[in-house]
Order: C-alpha cells, then sequence, then structure tokens
C-alpha cells in the first residue's frame, strides 16, 4: 500500500533546482532517508528556501543558553498543542536522540508537568506554551520566571520564535496533511 505524505503535488527530486536538490540528498546522506516535510514543501520552492532558512537559523544556532535537545523539547510540546501529527512524530524522535532519552518526547507532547525535565526545562515550555496558546497575555511576570531559571532575554526570544515558527510549520503540515515517515516512529527508541 503507497500512503500519500501530501495532499499537494510532491515533486520528484531530480526535476528540483538543483539548491534544493542538493540541500534534500545531503539531509538523505546524514538521516538514510528523505524527510517527508522537504519533499512537501518543496511543492513551492521559493517558500522551501525561505523556511529551511528560517528553520536553520532557530535550530542550527551554537549561540544562547538552550540546547539542542531543549529547542526540540519546544518543538515537541508546542506541536502537540497544535495537535501536529508531522512535527511531535519527526521532532519527537530527534529529542529522543539529542536527550537520549526513549521517554522524554512521548512526555512532553502529553503532559511536560509529568514529564521527567529539570525545573527550567518546565518554566521553559510553560512559556512555549503560553506563547503557542495565549501569546497576547505573555507578560513581565514571564520573562521574570523565566530570569530566575537561568534564560536571559535573548533565550526568551529563541523560546518564542521556535514556538512561532513551529505554529506556522504545523498548521501547514496540518493543511496539507503531511505523514510522518515511518523511520520517525523508531528513531531513539531501538539501538541504531
Amino acid at each position: 500500500m503507497t500512503t500519500t505524505i501530501s495532499r499537494f503535488p510532491v515533486p520528484e527530486i531530480k526535476d528540483l533546482p538543483e539548491d534544493i536538490r542538493e540541500k534534500i540528498l545531503a539531509v538523505q546522506e546524514k538521516a538514510g532517508f528523505v524527510p517527508n516535510v522537504f519533499l512537501t514543501l518543496a511543492h513551492r520552492p521559493d517558500e522551501f528556501r525561505a523556511f529551511f532558512a528560517y528553520h536553520d537559523a532557530l535550530m542550527l544556532k551554537t549561540t544562547g543558553n538552550l540546547n539542542k535537545a531543549e529547542r526540540e523539547m519546544i518543538v515537541t510540546a508546542t506541536s502537540a498543542k497544535n495537535n501536529c501529527l508531522y512535527c511531535v512524530v519527526a521532532h519527537g524522535a530527534i529529542l529522543r536522540i539529542y536527550a537520549k532519552n526513549t521517554l522524554v518526547a512521548d512526555q512532553v507532547a502529553v503532559n511536560h508537568l509529568k514529564a521527567d525535565i529539570t525545573s527550567r526545562q518546565s518554566a521553559m515550555l510553560d512559556f512555549a506554551i503560553k506563547v503557542c496558546l495565549d501569546s497576547q497575555s505573555v507578560n513581565e511576570a514571564d520573562y521574570a520566571l523565566l530570569h530566575k531559571h537561568g534564560f536571559d532575554d535573548e533565550d526568551i526570544w529563541d523560546i518564542a520564535a521556535i514556538t512561532a515558527f513551529f505554529g506556522l510549520s504545523n498548521r501547514m503540515a496540518n493543511v496539507i496533511s503531511m505523514r510522518p515517515n515511518d523511520e520517525f516512529f523508531l528513531m531513539g527508541r531501538t539501538p541504531r
């Protein structure tokens, strides 16, 4: 049985502009498969480029006080609030790998308040979920609490920007019915 990965046309890799084709093939080389997000968003090349430029600026940055696992934790927790199957499954897999913890992704996706995470990470996710669901009510008390947990204003910007960016991603994934790759379901759960 062949399952479609998007309700919109998915271009063949060979037919894509060279820069996009090279990016997809590099990801395939590293991961061993092509995550469906690359294939589905390639339907609109200019938007693909803009999406991954901002994604990489947020998720691959090496400055600030958020580690890679915490960035993925934000994506997983807020994507669950947005009911985005693709991002919960894909970023949950990446979170399991970065955190070296087979349980954490499921825990933060379902209820971060019961997850085996630090109080700092819980405060981070409280804020991210507030940005996700009720951003107009963010206030100085939110900043003060995050500062007490060691986050500076640039970190707070990162938490908000990751949440906001994946809000866009979650909505597009839901609208186009983007299907998670089967590979993601076992990543970080079983030895490689």
